[in-house]
């Protein structure tokens, strides 16, 4: 029976950066799905499935930081990836000692987001 590919789940208000993420982290093989809010996702039935979430910390409604404290304290630990364009020392301390994963300033080099990825994700990734 074959292995499930873990799921990676993104969650950006900009469309761009969303086709751009999913277009990446698929071409590694793993499974993607791109969310337009993190109201969209939480709504989703991907939650549980989630290996991994991607997500930008500033959006409309709920912010990144604001979903993985949701998904925390619902729980559903789900390895978080914080993508910002504003970034924020201060934030960036509070985000990881929250217990986020990583913690990336855009422009960010895709080896980056990469290593984040896999270092969230058990070992039998793609």
């Amino acid at each position: 029976m074959p292995k499930t590919r873990p799921l990676i789940s993104v969650v950006a208000d900009a469309e761009t950066m969303s086709e751009a993420i999913k277009g990446l982290i698929k071409s590694l093989g793993y499974t993607v799905e791109a969310f337009a809010s993190a109201e969209e996702f939480l709504n989703s039935r991907k939650v549980r499935r989630t290996a991994c979430l991607v997500t930008d910390v500033q959006m409309p409604g709920m912010t990144g930081l604001e979903l993985h404290r949701h998904l925390v304290g619902s729980g559903n630990k789900i390895p978080t990836i914080l993508i910002t364009a504003y970034p924020d020392d201060n934030a960036r301390e509070r985000a990881l000692g929250d217990g986020v994963a990583c913690y990336l300033s855009k422009p960010f080099d895709e080896n980056d987001l990469l290593a984040c990825i896999r270092s969230s994700l058990p070992s039998e990734g793609p």
